[in-house]
């Protein structure tokens, strides 16, 4: 069995889930047994700088990631000079694999491999949906090989809340992320399950991340919220922002 499971959720809002429980079994399970929470994002709203920073335990001053794309650029691993946790926990000869981490496009995977359906940016809905079942695959099939720590994250709920917020569906999509989070969360003592934001209706955020329309002229209906989730089971690290999932990891895996 993993000793650690960290499963991230792009975009996952309490404004949903809570709301939702009767039919989201999974997420409704895990907050009975352990603990949860809201995290408050105290940078900017943006999923690569978060998720750099959730990993690596680094502020975005301290990472300098800002986005998939810098001075016309498209960032990979490398142009990020700071270590995230796998690469720390792989020197200290922990069996740790990570699978679809979205801080740069496409998204970035440890000691395994996936590419995307799309290259991990697209909106199509049929895309997501077959993105979305093919990761749920490939993470189960890693969990049987028993890592020591995995971290997964699913990042189709970003996309579809960016166009569908409001709508019917967008339930139907936590939905599916449940089912995940129920397949996967037998194979670990340990869980976290974060986001690296919520989400709420365009206009509504303090600041707003997106433009009104999309590059192919599609209107946009969400945006992002600085109120993200946080849940965990059978961790005794106590996390209050995002970098301190990075300590949390450290410290259940016996390292700090």
């Amino acid at each position: 069995m993993t000793k650690l499971l960290v499963v991230g959720v792009d975009g996952a809002a309490w404004g949903v889930i809570r709301p939702n429980l009767d039919r989201l079994p999974y997420f409704a399970k895990l907050m009975r047994e352990g603990k949860h929470k809201s995290l408050i994002v105290k940078e900017q709203v943006l999923s690569p700088s978060l998720w750099a920073t959730i990993f690596s335990g680094k502020t975005l001053e301290e990472h300098k990631h800002s986005n998939f794309v810098i001075d016309g650029k498209l960032q990979a691993r490398d142009d990020i000079k700071v270590p995230f946790i796998w690469d720390l926990l792989e020197e200290r000869g922990i069996d740790v694999k990570a699978l679809q981490i979205p801080f740069i496009m496409p998204p970035y995977n440890f000691k395994c491999e996936y590419m995307p359906i799309g290259y991990g940016a697209s909106k199509n809905l049929n895309e997501l949906e077959q993105d979305t079942d093919a990761i749920t695959e490939k993470a189960l099939s890693i969990l049987k090989q028993n890592p020591e720590l995995f971290i997964v994250v699913f990042s189709a709920l970003d996309k579809v809340q960016h166009f569908h917020w409001g709508e019917g569906l967008v339930l139907g999509w936590y939905k599916k992320i449940d089912t995940a989070l129920g397949m996967l969360m037998g194979h670990a003592d340990k869980i976290i399950v974060v986001s690296d934001h919520g989400f709420c209706a365009r206009g509504e955020a303090k600041v707003q991340t997106l433009p009104e329309m999309s590059a192919d002229g599609e209107k946009l209906k969400g945006d992002h919220h600085e109120e993200a989730i946080l849940i965990t089971k059978n961790v005794n690290y106590e996390i209050r922002e995002h970098k301190d999932v990075f300590n949390a990891i450290m410290h259940e895996m016996g390292e700090k």
